[in-house]
């Protein structure tokens, strides 16, 4: 099971855990769920439809989305 634990503005949570677990499905949690190995930190930054994120194990990516939102993020990826 993969955990995000996020940290900012435009979630329904300040700071939230997102589980992702084996069948695809997701669960969120507010708070920080434990325990928590680090594997990344991102930053993520959603303005209107467009998303860039900033990985350190993947890099930069830059995605658009079907629905308008603001959005910034610090993330920790995990299991």
């Amino acid at each position: 099971m993969k955990k995000y634990i996020e940290i900012g503005f435009g979630n329904r949570w300040i700071v939230r855990t997102e589980l992702e677990h084996e069948d695809g499905t997701e669960t969120e949690i507010k708070g920080i769920v434990k325990p928590f190995k680090l594997k990344s930190v991102y930053l993520r930054l959603w303005i209107g439809r467009r998303v860039l994120i900033i990985d350190l194990k993947e890099g930069i990516k830059l995605q658009t989305k079907s629905r308008k939102s603001f959005k910034l993020i610090i993330g920790l990826y995990g299991v």
